[in-house]
């Protein structure tokens, strides 16, 4: 069992059934998910902000760290671990987008977030399925390559499945 473990601005997928890929504390973060069920492939990105021109540096240092980056890396990342399936059979699913500070409120960072990747997966075809977002609450991801299930966790909260 390898279980992918992944922090703000990294991605990741994988076909190995016995793994889960996993996220924490997203806030204003955003997790986007993909799964290709004929081939059985996970993916996930976890970002932080929507757009990379606010930082071009941090951008070619980090590209999963934005939306705009980072999303296209995602489905090259898919694409290559699921043999070339066509991205017209996957689901994705988004998590996060959270106002949990006072100060982000101001900027909208969640909001802008989940904006950021329903625009880029409608871009490419692939709207999400299904979305856990928005609130002002912090939220951890576990993804089971085995049965394509997510479940969400929260502290005080519980844990339920999407």
């Amino acid at each position: 069992m390898a279980d992918l473990v992944l922090g703000i601005g990294d991605f990741g997928a994988t076909r190995d059934p016995a793994s889960t890929i996993k996220t924490y504390a997203l806030g204003s973060c955003i997790a986007v998910v993909l799964l290709d069920p004929a081939s059985r492939t996970v993916g996930m990105l976890h970002f932080a902000l929507p757009d990379s021109t606010i930082n071009p540096r941090k951008a070619q240092e980090k590209p999963g760290y934005f939306a705009d980056t980072g999303i296209p890396l995602l489905f090259r990342e898919m694409t290559q671990v699921s043999g070339g399936h066509n991205v017209k059979g996957w689901v994705a699913k988004l998590i996060g987008g959270a106002a949990v500070m006072q100060a982000e409120d101001n900027f909208n960072i969640g909001k802008r977030n989940i904006l950021a990747a329903k625009k880029i997966l409608w871009e490419q075809g692939l709207g999400p399925a299904v979305e856990d977002v928005g609130g002002n609450y912090s939220r951890t991801v576990t993804v089971s390559v085995m049965t394509g299930e997510v479940a969400i966790s929260c502290p005080g909260r519980g844990q339920w499945k999407i």
